[in-house]
């Protein structure tokens, strides 16, 4: 792409290092006007001296946005409803982020006129593709702009001297090498590179900061109870909140009792493997509320063939198709199936573990009179189990007398 292609460019800005060294960049490279779009998805911390950084370097259409609600609504709680996990193990905290920052970029570009949009993920990495995919799935014939494929800033020390040649403002803790990168919103934080590359090392404890320590989180068990409404959380302990409320409310709580912390290897989209250190308090909470919601709302055959889609769902997501065809054909299937999904859970919060205690839904499909091993007064006839043994085991036995035994196909 020629640099004069570009009038004018949406870059996904949060105000650090990497992102200031790129619209600096894209000032003198592209010649072109930028206009910064800063996201506040509960990353922690505050969002605005990234408005006054972009009005120091220039720009002159800067939007710094509350999103929290929108994140979690949209984004979040559908995920959930399919509790989703990537590898068994990864509640997706950075993949749900971008196809949301990548939405209000192209709609601000079509809300100022600018015909290109820009972002700060590396050419090593995922974010690259789910920010891409997501661009060309809203507007297919935007122009992107990647500096980290482009520009020959290779190295931190060059970041570093751009950024003095051009009076670029560097926070002091900037100079020296970081010991590793970390990416936060409402549901998560991760923590990549440098002292974490080598994974045969336990990660440090300066690694962590959204949780305790599970060895030093209270003695005695926090009890909460959760409410659902078609599958999304609306309560806690009774009390009502809003989305970005609730999941606040439940990091807190994760945090307190030193829960959500995973330690990763990965396979990461563009074919390496990544080690991760992720903590996701309120989220590990919320699946294990979620799921025993289920439990007990949903048809056995139903549950199974959701958990059978789920890998598959996670792959999407992780992938960067949040916008996909077939996205959307999974979501619409999984939120048909919470139609029921309504109750409420009982958790028990303990040094780093979250247990479901109980469980109780207007439409729960648990009968007490059936299961019961005292007398269930003509509930369930055991008789019948005879017949319905029999009819599973033909198969079996017209195999053993046709001679297929010890394992053979």
């Amino acid at each position: 792409m020629s640099v004069k292609d570009v009038k004018k460019v949406v870059l996904a800005y949060s105000g650090g290092l990497d992102t200031s060294v790129i619209l600096k960049w894209l000032q003198t490279t592209y010649h072109c006007e930028v206009v910064t779009f800063t996201a506040d998805l509960g990353q922690g911390g505050e969002v605005e001296p990234a408005r006054k950084k972009a009005e120091m370097l220039g720009v002159k259409e800067i939007f710094v946005e509350d999103v929290r609600e929108t994140f979690v609504k949209d984004f979040v709680f559908p995920m959930f409803r399919a509790n989703t996990l990537y590898e068994g193990q990864y509640l997706l905290g950075t993949s749900i982020a971008r196809p949301l920052i990548s939405q209000r970029q192209i709609e601000i570009a079509e809300q100022v006129g600018a015909d290109a949009v820009a972002h700060g993920a590396t050419g090593k990495g995922n974010d690259q593709v789910r920010f891409e995919l997501s661009y060309y799935a809203l507007k297919p014939d935007i122009k992107i702009i990647a500096p980290w494929r482009e520009w020959e800033l290779t190295s931190r020390t060059k970041l570093l001297q751009f950024a003095e040649e051009n009076q670029i403002p560097i926070a002091k803790d900037k100079h020296g090498e970081a010991p590793f990168s970390i990416d936060a919103n409402l549901l998560h934080s991760s923590a990549e590179g440098k002292v974490l590359e080598d994974p045969s090392k336990e990660a440090e404890e300066m690694v962590y900061w959204r949780t305790l320590r599970p060895e030093d989180a209270p003695d005695k068990p926090t009890y909460i109870t959760v409410d659902f409404e078609h599958g999304d959380p609306v309560a806690i302990d009774g009390v009502k909140l809003s989305p970005a409320q609730l999941l606040t409310k439940l990091n807190e709580l994760g945090k307190a009792n030193g829960i959500g912390r995973l330690d990763l290897v990965e396979n990461r989209f563009v074919g390496m493997k990544s080690r991760g250190v992720y903590e996701t308090p309120g989220g590990t909470i919320l699946l294990m509320a979620h799921r025993s919601m289920e439990s007990i709302t949903l048809d056995r055959e139903a549950m199974h063939l959701k958990d059978s889609l789920m890998p598959h769902y996670a792959e999407i997501i992780y992938n960067g198709f949040w916008f996909s065809p077939e996205r959307r054909m999974l979501q619409a299937a999984i939120d048909a199936s919470q139609n029921s999904v309504s109750g409420r859970v009982r958790l028990k919060l303990y040094k780093g573990s979250v247990t479901c205690v109980g469980r109780e839904s207007p439409n729960s499909l648990y009968s007490q009179k059936v299961v019961t091993f005292e007398e269930d007064n003509g509930a369930y006839d055991q008789f019948d189990a005879q017949g319905f043994i029999k009819l599973n085991a033909l198969r079996l036995r017209l195999g053993a007398m046709a001679g297929r035994r010890g394992g053979a196909l």
